[in-house]
């Protein structure tokens, strides 16, 4: 942190408490989970900061499915206070969304005053399954390409911080991962027809990335791609390299002195009265 209290923009690994090189290799799981709560605790000043000036954020992930982009989010949200950073993941459109402008079932989702929002996907679902899956038309295609980047630039003028982030993974690591999630049965869940199908058609959606990226990797809101090979250093890199966007001081307040109880009388009713929840475990 510097001698004024703020932390820099594009300078994060030089928050309080940080005496890591540039490069950190993180040999250990200790290593990791250090990292990560000295990251996450510089998100919370982040929030803060956002709460209080009344920015708006928000953050796209996009990327190949398994490619870490759910875990990420986890990440950075977990420790943050819902009511200022909410995720979003919209389910696949309804009928009557298919008839509204393209972008108008996102921009009701875009932050207020005060607000952080990560996509969970975003509209760039038009350029990668719509059009790998058949979902959309040529001119539909063609049209979003040409309307994404001035919607974002609008976005931008509008005083909205946006953020895109690609997760990038390998066709080998793509192929473990879902090969974890077909034995485990806590992510089997994470499977759907739509995701099988994709590793199908790979390179499709390569060559769609690539179009997209053509048309959309724009000054005003530039991509930005997350080696994903490796889950625990993409999230570590995607949480410092979000934390370098946003020139924030630390808010903390001074320390908290919890107050004494009350002192009065009180009878508690009878313990018989209420329903409990079975202890089948126990300390």
């Amino acid at each position: 942190m510097a001698k004024d209290g703020k932390v820099r923009a594009k300078a994060p690994a030089k928050a309080e408490g940080d005496g890591a090189a540039d490069a950190l290799t993180l040999g250990t799981k200790g290593a990791y989970e250090k990292e990560l709560r000295r990251l996450q605790v510089e998100l919370v000043k982040l929030q803060e900061w956002v709460r209080s000036r009344g920015l708006r954020v928000m953050v796209l992930f996009e990327g190949r499915d398994a490619a870490g982009k759910g875990g990420a989010i986890k990440r950075i949200s977990e420790c943050l206070n819902p009511r200022v950073c909410r995720v979003v993941a919209l389910p696949a459109p309804t009928e009557r969304e298919k008839t509204q402008w393209y972008f108008q079932r996102y921009v009701a989702h875009l932050p207020s005053a005060g607000e952080i929002v990560l996509f969970d996907r975003s509209w760039y679902n038009r350029a990668g399954v719509e059009r790998v899956m058949g979902f959309c038309t040529e001119p539909e295609l063609l049209e979003f390409m040409h309307s994404c980047p001035e919607f974002e630039r609008m976005l931008v003028r509008s005083g909205i911080v946006l953020v895109k982030y690609w997760f990038s993974v390998s066709d080998d690591e793509q192929e473990r991962r879902f090969q974890d999630r077909i034995k485990n049965p806590t992510k089997r869940w994470k499977l759907s027809p739509m995701d099988l199908e994709s590793r199908r058609r790979w390179v499709e959606y390569s060559q769609a990335k690539d179009e997209m990226f053509s048309y959309t990797d724009i000054k005003q809101a530039p991509w930005y791609v997350v080696n994903a090979d490796h889950k625990k250093c993409a999230r570590l890199n995607c949480i410092r390299h979000l934390l370098s966007m946003i020139a924030y001081e630390d808010l903390t307040p001074e320390p908290i002195k919890l107050p004494k109880l009350e002192k009065r009388n009180y009878v508690r009713p009878p313990m018989s009265d209420q329903t409990f929840v079975p202890e089948v475990y126990r300390p």
